[in-house]
């Protein structure tokens, strides 16, 4: 009972992380990006990626190591399948944007120009990959209460 309330309270928790980090990244990537926004949009970045691996390893101990109602039952909800063809394309846009920021910290660390060029793109997809998340709550919370099962 204790764990499947922490699995729960975590997974939650990330919800709020990494929905501020994702906007915080959108905002960053509009602003100047100066040292300060570069660190500022790096920082963000971070969160979300902080935020993605809570999401997902206690998403799959809830779902699938028997702490909630079971793989068949999550197996069994379109919505839940829904919600997770959400996270796929979530992770999909996700590739630019690491490939991106790798090179910007390489860039940064060695006290190199950084290409911002692509900037309007990464903040248009931490936009759509917001919209995404609130999408998936709402998925979320229709699975658990027994809706496309």
């Amino acid at each position: 009972m204790i764990v499947r309330w922490l699995l729960a309270a975590t997974h939650l928790l990330a919800l709020g992380i990494g929905l501020g980090a994702v906007l915080d990244r959108w905002w960053s990537l509009r602003g100047p990006l100066d040292a300060t926004g570069l660190r500022r949009v790096l920082r963000a970045d971070t969160l979300w990626g902080v935020a993605a691996f809570l999401w997902i390893s206690t998403g799959l101990l809830r779902a699938f190591a028997g702490f909630e109602k079971g793989t068949a039952y999550y197996l069994g909800s379109h919505v839940f399948l829904t919600k997770m063809g959400m996270l796929l394309l979530i992770l999909i846009l996700e590739i630019l944007p690491i490939a991106t920021f790798a090179r910007w910290r390489g860039e940064l660390a060695r006290g190199a120009a950084v290409d911002t060029t692509r900037a309007h793109v990464l903040a248009r997809i931490s936009l759509i990959q917001a919209a995404l998340v609130v999408l998936m709550v709402f998925a979320a919370t229709a699975v658990a209460r027994g809706l496309g099962a």
